[in-house]
């Protein structure tokens, strides 16, 4: 998929996305791991460890295609996107968590995201074919991690400047997400019908289970609320963004974007429903233990 969107779209797409993340963080979102340091194990470990093996088990399950199970596993080592905080916000979870959350898993993947992407293309047999170099990682990161920097500055000099972009910068990631799933989709038109045939049930059902786990486990494990909201957003939104960049720019296999931009299809939707169904839920629980 040569073509302008791609060279020059994807890349500013995704500067301006890691910007707006920058924009909304400050060194003590760093710090607020020794405030909150169960949440916060227990979410990285349903991101980094219990994800891809439940996305693995579904590559599996539903016999993908190498390249389009390659994807998905991409997608699932991708850290969480800046639109987790916005849904977390909408559904009363701990905003402060996500921030946190998405700044540690965001350099924690730096390490992670090859491993886990290179144990799928070794899986499927095309190492001679596909190579997630861990140079090339390295690289993506610390072009996408200078907008965060960036980011970070313009806030500490500008917290007011910050504050008044938080939403239209929010309103645009998803804008730019759109147009970016869009244009990979038109791209690949004449195979759609069988990308969807062949990824779509897996990725809303990956999507599903990313949603409802990050919630589930860390409730089981005696996580208030609001940071289980919080979890469950940021373990089900994706940075499908920096996973499509990968895709396209670092190892050059448009199809292996195909996962990343079908499962932000069905996200925001998901994300919103599973939203609701939570704050009805909770809402129930304060009804029924409110004393007659």
């Amino acid at each position: 998929m040569d073509s302008p969107l791609t060279t020059i779209g994807l890349p500013i797409a995704l500067g301006i996305i890691m910007f707006g993340l920058g924009l909304s963080l400050t060194v003590a979102d760093f710090r607020r791991v020794r405030e909150h340091p169960r949440a916060v194990f227990i979410a990285l470990a349903c991101q980094l460890l219990l994800l891809p093996a439940i996305c693995f088990g579904l590559v599996l399950l539903f016999d993908l295609p190498p390249l389009l199970g390659i994807g998905l596993m991409l997608l699932a080592a991708s850290p969480g996107g800046t639109s987790a905080n916005l849904f977390s916000h909408l559904f009363h979870g701990d905003v402060a968590l996500n921030v946190t959350l998405t700044a540690i898993n965001s350099i924690i993947a730096i390490f992670t995201l090859p491993i886990i992407t290179n144990l799928a293309i070794a899986y499927f047999d095309r190492a001679d074919t596909v190579a997630l170099q861990f140079r090339k990682v390295v690289e993506v990161f610390a072009i996408v991690l200078l907008p965060v920097l960036l980011g970070m500055f313009v806030r500490s000099r500008r917290p007011d400047f910050a504050a008044r972009m938080d939403k239209p910068v929010r309103i645009g990631s998803a804008v730019i997400l759109a147009v970016l799933v869009l244009g990979i989709l038109l791209d690949q038109r004449d195979k759609l019908g069988d990308y969807l045939a062949d990824v779509g049930l897996a990725a809303a059902v990956f999507c599903a289970f990313s949603l409802v786990v990050g919630y589930v486990v860390p409730k089981a494990f005696g996580v208030v609320e609001s940071q289980a909201v919080a979890s469950s957003m940021e373990i089900g939104v994706h940075n499908a963004t920096l996973a499509i960049y990968i895709a396209v720019e670092v190892l050059d296999v448009t199809e292996i974007s195909i996962p990343a931009a079908v499962y932000s299809l069905f996200m925001f939707a998901f994300a919103a429903i599973w939203g609701y169904v939570l704050t009805r839920k909770i809402q129930g629980r304060a009804i029924t233990s409110r004393p007659r």
